[in-house]
C-alpha cells in the first residue's frame, strides 16, 4: 500500500512512514494511491461473516502486503474483541451501537487497532514513540486506554479546559503510566492546531519520534471502515439491502470512514452528515463554500469541530466533483434545543436513550426520511458513545434508565492527573521539552 499526500499527489510513502509520520511536512493529509473494490461476491454475502472476519478481509485488501496476512489477522482479532449490532427501533430505523469497547465510545476501532500497528511497525531499541492527540471529549480516553502499558510509547492528550463531561475528562486523567494529560485553555480547535503545529516544528521532530493519534492519521480512518461493513452485513441478514447512514460528525473522520467504504465496494445509497451548530460542512453543502469558523460549545462536545480536519480527505476523494459529493451526502445541523427535543421523543417514541451526539443522528435521519418518503432504504443511525458518559444531559427520568457500566465506577474513584496550559504554541512546545 502506497500513500500521498492531499497538498501533493506525486507524494508516495509506505503505510508504516504514513502511520509514524501520521501527517505530511506540507500539511496536507495521507490517501491511499489506490482504493482498491472488494469483490461483488463478498460484499453480497457479507453476512455469512463475522466482524472479525469482515474487518480482516477489508484490511487485507487495502494494505496489501504492508502488514502479512498472518500477522494482520492477529491484530485484528485483538483489537475488534467486541461486538457492534444494529438494533431496530422501528420500521426502517436501526441504531449502530459503537459504544461496546473498554472507552464507551466508536473511537475504540481506531484507538485499539492504530495502537497495535504501531507496536507492531515499532522495532526494539528504536527511539520512543511520543503520541500527539487532541481529544473533543472521546478520542482521548480510547487512545488512553489502547496505548495504556505498551511498551516504548508516551501518549501525551490535550483537551479543552471544562469542556468535556467528567467521565470523559476521568479517562482522560486518570491512566498514569505512559498517559499524560494537558487542559489546555481554550477550544478543541486551539487543541488541535497545537498538534498540527508540533509536527511541523523542526525542533520538535529532531527531538521526538512524534506521531498522532487522531483520525488524521490514516490508521484510525481504516478501522472504522470495519463497522459500517459489518453493520450492512446485519442488515443483509434482516433481508434488507438497501442503506442510509446518518452519523454525527465533528472532524469527520467517521463518515469519511464510511466514503471509504462506499468507495471500496459498500452499497450505500445516502450518507447524512449531522452536526451540532458547528455547521461548517452542512453550510458548504448548501452553498458550495467552504468557510470554518471559530468552534461553538454545545451538549453534544465531541462534535464542537469548527474546522474538520478530515474534510480535506473527503474532498480529496471526490476529486473536486461538487455535484457527486453533494448527492452522496446531505448535511443537517442542530442546536442544544433540538438535540434535547430528540433525546425525549427517542425516549417516549422507542424507549430507548441515546446521548447527546447520537440524538442528532437520529434527527437527521428522520428529517431525511421524511423529506423522502418514496425511499426503499433502512436508515441505519450511528450510536458514537454511552450515554452514561454525559450524565447532566438527560431529565431525570432518562437519566434513572441508564445502565452505568463496571469501568465507570471504578473510574470514579480515581484521582485526575492533569497540567493546565494557555492556547500559545510556545507554551506547549516549551512543556515538551522540558519534560522530555
Amino acid at each position: 500500500m502506497e500513500l500521498y499526500s492531499t497538498n501533493n499527489p506525486n507524494t508516495r510513502v509506505s503505510f508504516k512512514e504514513a502511520v509514524f509520520n501520521s501527517m505530511p511536512q506540507d500539511k496536507g493529509l495521507y490517501m491511499p494511491v489506490e482504493i482498491p473494490r472488494l469483490d461483488d461476491k463478498f460484499i453480497m454475502h457479507l453476512d455469512q461473516y463475522s466482524l472479525p472476519e469482515i474487518a480482516f478481509h477489508v484490511a487485507n485488501h487495502l494494505l496489501g502486503d504492508s502488514i502479512p496476512a498472518d500477522d494482520l489477522k492477529a491484530i485484528i482479532y485483538d483489537a475488534i474483541n467486541f461486538y457492534a449490532p444494529i438494533v431496530k427501533l422501528e420500521d426502517k430505523v436501526y441504531v449502530l451501537e459503537l459504544f461496546h469497547g473498554p472507552s464507551l465510545a466508536f473511537k475504540d476501532f481506531g484507538a485499539r487497532f492504530m495502537s497495535r500497528v504501531m507496536s507492531y511497525f515499532l522495532e526494539e531499541g528504536e527511539k520512543q514513540l511520543d503520541v500527539l492527540v487532541a481529544t473533543s471529549g472521546d478520542t482521548g480516553g480510547a487512545v488512553a486506554l489502547g496505548f495504556l502499558g505498551v511498551p516504548n510509547t508516551r501518549v501525551t492528550i490535550l483537551y479543552p479546559k471544562g469542556k468535556v463531561s467528567d467521565i470523559q475528562e476521568l479517562q482522560l486523567t486518570t491512566n498514569g503510566q505512559n498517559i499524560r494529560a494537558l487542559e489546555i485553555d481554550g477550544t478543541f480547535d486551539d487543541c488541535q492546531a497545537l498538534v498540527k503545529q508540533a509536527f511541523t516544528d523542526k525542533e520538535l521532530n529532531e527531538k521526538f519520534r512524534l506521531t498522532s493519534a487522531n483520525s488524521i492519521n490514516i490508521a484510525r480512518l481504516i478501522p472504522q471502515t470495519f463497522y459500517y461493513f459489518n453493520a450492512y452485513a446485519q442488515l443483509l441478514r434482516e433481508g434488507n439491502d438497501k442503506a442510509v447512514f446518518a452519523v454525527p460528525s465533528g472532524n469527520f473522520g467517521n463518515i469519511g470512514a464510511g466514503l471509504l467504504a462506499w468507495k471500496m465496494g459498500l452499497p450505500v445509497e445516502q450518507f447524512i452528515a449531522a452536526t451540532n451548530v458547528n455547521d461548517t460542512v452542512p453550510e458548504y453543502l448548501k452553498s458550495g463554500i467552504y468557510e470554518p469558523k471559530p468552534s461553538v460549545a454545545t451538549l453534544s462536545n465531541a462534535m464542537d469541530v469548527g474546522n474538520p480536519s478530515n474534510w480535506v480527505r473527503i474532498a480529496d476523494m471526490f476529486k473536486g466533483d461538487i455535484d457527486q459529493l453533494k448527492t452522496l451526502i446531505t448535511g443537517y445541523s442542530f442546536d442544544d434545543e433540538a438535540t434535547l427535543a430528540a433525546i425525549k421523543e427517542v425516549d417516549a417514541e422507542d424507549n430507548y436513550v441515546v446521548c447527546p451526539h447520537t440524538a442528532i443522528a437520529w434527527q437527521a435521519l428522520k428529517d431525511w426520511q421524511q423529506q423522502h418518503p418514496d425511499s426503499e432504504a433502512t436508515g441505519i443511525f450511528l450510536s458514537t458513545a454511552h450515554p452514561c458518559k454525559f450524565p447532566d444531559v438527560f431529565p431525570d427520568n432518562i437519566a434513572e434508565k441508564i445502565v452505568v457500566p463496571e469501568q465507570v465506577k471504578d473510574l470514579e474513584e480515581k484521582t485526575k492527573h492533569s497540567v493546565i496550559l494557555g492556547k500559545e504554541f510556545g507554551e506547549f512546545k516549551d512543556y515538551l521539552l522540558k519534560h522530555n
